[in-house]
C-alpha cells in the first residue's frame, strides 16, 4: 500500500474537505486584509507592499502615520507568511500529498492537522527542529 492510501486512511476525505473549505475561507480573508493594508509596490516580489497612511503635516499626526505603517509592516509580513502556509497545504491536498510528513514521510497523527491543518511536518519531527535550534 502507497503511503498516499495509508495517510486517507489516518484523516478521513470529509476531514480534508472540511480542512480544504476552511483553508479557503481563510485564503479570502487574508487576500482581502493584505488588499486594505496594501498598495501596488513594483519592488516586491509579489507587487504590494503594506500603504504608508497620510493624515496630514501636523507632528502628532505624522507619528501616527509612522506608527500605523510600522503595524501595517508587521501585519503584511503575518499575513503573507499564512498565505503562504495555506497555498503550500492546499496544493498538497491537489497532489494527494496532504497529511505526509515533509522530513520523515510518516503520516501526520489526524489531531494534528485538524488542529493545524497547515502543519507539514509531524510532532516528532518539528519536535526535534525546535530543539536544535
Amino acid at each position: 500500500m502507497s503511503e498516499n492510501k495509508v495517510n486517507a486512511a489516518m484523516i478521513s476525505a470529509e476531514d480534508i474537505a472540511k480542512i480544504q473549505a476552511d483553508l479557503l475561507a481563510q485564503k479570502k480573508q487574508i487576500m482581502n486584509d493584505l488588499q486594505d493594508i496594501s498598495g501596488e509596490d513594483s519592488h516586491e516580489a509579489d507587487n504590494l507592499g503594506a500603504r504608508f497612511p497620510e493624515y496630514g503635516d501636523k507632528p502628532d499626526e505624522n507619528a501616527q502615520e509612522i506608527s500605523d505603517y510600522t503595524t501595517n509592516l508587521a501585519t503584511e509580513k503575518v499575513l503573507e507568511s499564512a498565505l503562504k502556509d495555506i497555498n503550500s497545504t492546499l496544493s498538497r491536498i491537489e497532489k494527494g500529498t496532504y497529511g505526509t510528513c515533509k522530513y520523515c514521510g510518516n503520516p501526520i497523527a489526524p489531531k494534528r492537522l485538524l488542529a493545524r491543518p497547515t502543519a507539514s511536518s509531524c510532532v516528532e519531527c518539528k519536535t526535534e527542529l525546535q530543539e536544535n535550534d
